[in-house]
């Protein structure tokens, strides 16, 4: 891999001190509701091994707002908290809408993730009309793809209706709404990215989000990780599309996630710096109550509180130690890496434990 320039290494030095910054402020601006691990489907990716049956209890919405109020009384900062309502599948509960209209009187925006199946015309619409502001939807690949992943036969019928409906409501009320399509990269569906891409163009969906699968829950039980070869083509096709136009212009705005450090492809593939922000700017609230930063990260090292025990602003401002000073992290194949000061040990849910290396490292995989 070819070394980076002089304004390279500035710009990263630069973002460097930004992170420092945001860390020592850490305020909350994303939190996270683990609202069910039930699901309707049963992904082979699954990072949280949700089933049409859990034995962890929905949480009950007013434990949820009781939490979110005494959040809202003591949280400090004036930006805006943005409450993502995850699950499991959240469409399964049948009192999003009531979640959704507290939320808004408490002064925040909210948004879900689904797999779209649930989501009929007359759910979407109950649901703008209590005040969603964000929703992405899943779908990794064209139909034969797409039902592999999810197990499903009718999953990328029910998927696309989801999208038809967002790209319709976005393209009449553009200020209302903020929607993107979510796919997870695998061997399976790598090669039919490019016909995806212009399936989504013609589609009219503006944004996309590109994930790849990472060991953890029923992910972990299957071969799904990329090779080296397939990483660096994923991130050369993500490269391709940012700058890619049909025949008549048109173009989708593809961003890769928030994995890892990726060397030179930084700010190729995605519109800023890698930043694990887990414990920093973004918080969760687990299905059981437990209090942690976003729900990839699952290991009980990072379990800070519970919100049936403890004040999760108090738990905010006063613990997160582990996540805000990530030192223990430099360990292993993180521990002579040139790289630390821009990575600090890549994203926090590749990680076992507070005294553990990284599972992967995505620029060895660029590199090897």
């Amino acid at each position: 891999m070819k070394s980076l320039s002089l304004l390279e290494i500035l710009k990263r030095e630069l973002f460097r001190r930004y992170r420092i910054s945001e860390t020592r402020r850490h305020d909350l601006y994303h939190l996270f509701w683990e609202c069910t691990l039930r699901c309707n489907f049963n992904c082979r990716h699954c990072g949280s091994d949700c089933l049409a049956e859990s034995s962890v209890k929905d949480m009950p919405l007013a434990d949820f707002l009781n939490a979110l109020d005494k959040i809202k009384r003591k949280r400090k900062t004036n930006r805006k908290l943005m409450v993502a309502i995850i699950g499991g599948e959240p469409l399964l509960r049948s009192d999003l809408e009531q979640a959704g209209r507290a939320i808004r009187e408490l002064g925040y925006n909210w948004g879900i993730v689904t797999n779209g199946f649930l989501l009929t015309p007359e759910r979407f619409n109950s649901l703008v009309a209590a005040g969603l502001s964000t929703i992405s939807i899943s779908l990794d690949g064209l139909e034969k793809e797409h039902a592999y992943l999810r197990q499903n036969e009718k999953s990328f019928e029910k998927a696309c209706r989801a999208i038809d409906l967002c790209v319709s409501f976005q393209r009449d009320f553009p200020r209302m709404l903020v929607y993107d399509v979510i796919t997870c990269v695998h061997h399976g569906n790598l090669s039919i990215l490019p016909a995806l891409r212009d399936f989504l163009i013609e589609k009219g969906v503006i944004a996309w989000r590109i994930f790849s699968i990472f060991p953890s829950g029923r992910a972990s039980l299957g071969d799904l990780a990329l090779t080296p070869s397939e990483y660096r083509e994923l991130l050369d096709f993500i490269v391709e599309t940012r700058q890619y136009k049909t025949s008549d212009g048109k173009s989708i705005h593809l961003q890769y996630s928030c994995e890892g450090y990726l060397g030179t492809y930084e700010q190729k593939v995605r519109d800023s710096f890698f930043f694990c922000r887990g414990g920093i700017n973004v918080g969760s609230i687990m299905c059981d109550g437990s209090i942690s930063a976003c729900l990839s990260v699952r290991s009980c090292a990072f379990i800070q509180g519970n919100i049936y025990k403890d004040d999760f602003m108090d738990v905010w401002n006063n613990r997160f130690e582990n996540m805000r000073n990530r030192s223990w992290a430099k360990v292993g194949i993180c521990e002579h890496c040139k790289n630390w000061r821009w990575c600090e040990g890549n994203g926090l849910h590749l990680h076992q434990d507070d005294h553990s290396e990284c599972v992967h490292c995505n620029l060895n995989l660029i590199e090897a």
